[in-house]
């Protein structure tokens, strides 16, 4: 007889999400002051299977978080990442919270602001890199790690630095 090892862990950490998108649907839902009977209805699901969704007892799919998405006026990207389907995104949570939130904006608004938001953030964490690594050129405490160039490029013409001397143009 075969014998297998259960992951545990696994099964705890899907239960304990599905029970954590069912009380985010029940908080959002109580929000919004929809009863379960009006979102079943315009979420095209059940009344006992939204229920059971909102109590952790089932975990439901991307297609059906949509439909709720719909019902509730919230975005999808919103429970999709509650219930694990999809990562979090980078940057401030509550201000990405805010966006995904805001009744006043179309999905697709809501995606593009954060996408931007994103870029901004990614821009400048880049320049803060560049602004760092040039910081450390001039620090005399990096330039005896330097390694001197004896080759270079300048104006798209190959050129010779021999050690101690100003560079010459290569005749090739």
């Amino acid at each position: 007889m075969k014998t297998g090892v259960v992951n545990v862990d696994g099964i705890r950490e899907r239960a304990k999400k599905a029970a954590t998108i069912g009380e985010f649907i029940r908080e959002q839902r109580e929000q919004a002051q929809v009863s379960v009977r009006q979102l079943a209805r315009l979420a095209g699901v059940s009344n006992p299977y939204l229920s059971q969704i909102e109590r952790g007892l089932r975990k439901p799919s991307a297609d059906i978080l949509q439909q709720i998405a719909k019902g509730l006026a919230i975005s999808a990207e919103q429970l999709y990442v509650r219930a694990g389907i999809l990562e979090s995104r980078h940057g401030d949570p509550e201000l990405i919270a805010a966006i995904l939130a805001d009744p006043g904006l179309a999905e697709r608004q809501k995606q593009v602001l954060i996408e931007i938001y994103e870029s901004f953030r990614h821009e400048n964490a880049s320049e803060k890199t560049s602004e760092q690594t040039a910081e450390k050129g001039t620090d005399p405490a990096s330039d005896a790690a330097a390694v001197p160039a004896q080759d270079m490029v300048v104006n798209g013409k190959g050129r010779t630095a021999p050690t101690g001397t100003a560079p010459t143009e290569n005749k090739e």
